[in-house]
């Protein structure tokens, strides 16, 4: 089905349909065009390898990104007075990150309602933090182009603003190679250099283990 931004979205039967409403009702997300949430979920492994001549959601991706910045700079600039550039950039990054997406992604279910192929299902796609991330990117367009900024922001934040204060309870100390980087160029005008000693885990959500020489 198109949708009325010209975006061929999935066919939706009347059990997606069901599931639509379930996640906009659970997620607070401010949307009616139901093809262009299908099209938010729809990952490019599952328009490959479907019958049906569709999209995939990485166009939305792609909007949905420069949505999300200027709506968490946005909040941090009418709401935080007090801090400078270099703070609300900190704070920023460490909140549209792909962690942070994901744990929203997981909080939302999102894994639930993903459209994707098969070769992405059997290798743990729905479990995959970047796929989960560039989801909520989707939404996030998905939601702006249907309702506006105004809803677009209120969704996001609904979500990240107690991440950010989360980051302002922890002063910013979560990116702990960026505050030794930062110390020893201060102290002794030198970067530490990393070496990988090893990685464990799934190939989808690798935990790396750095040797740092100071």
């Amino acid at each position: 089905m198109e949708s009325k931004l010209f975006m061929r979205a999935p066919a939706i039967s009347s059990e997606r349909e069901r599931e639509l409403l379930v996640f906009i009702r659970e997620s607070n997300i401010i949307i009616s065009d139901l093809s262009l949430l299908n099209l938010a979920f729809t990952h490019r492994s599952y328009a490959n390898e479907t019958s049906e001549l569709v999209d995939n959601n990485e166009r939305l991706e792609f909007l949905g990104d420069s949505v999300l910045g200027m709506c968490v700079a946005d909040w941090l600039f009418n709401n935080l007075p007090a801090k400078a550039e270099g703070d609300f950039s900190k704070i920023k990054s460490v909140v549209v990150s792909e962690d942070s997406l994901a744990m929203i992604a997981r909080q939302l279910h999102v894994d639930r309602y993903l459209l994707i192929g098969k070769g992405e299902e059997n290798t743990g796609g729905r479990e995959k933090k970047a796929l989960l991330a560039d989801c909520m990117e989707a939404l996030f367009a998905a939601c702006y182009l249907d309702s506006g900024f105004e809803a677009a922001k209120s969704f996001i934040m609904r979500y990240l603003e107690q991440q950010i204060r989360a980051v302002l309870d922890d002063d910013y100390h979560r990116d702990y190679k960026t505050s030794l980087q930062e110390y020893m160029q201060k102290r002794w005008r030198k970067v530490p250099s990393y070496t990988l000693v090893k990685k464990t885990g799934p190939e989808h959500d690798f935990t790396f283990f750095v040797e740092v020489d100071v």
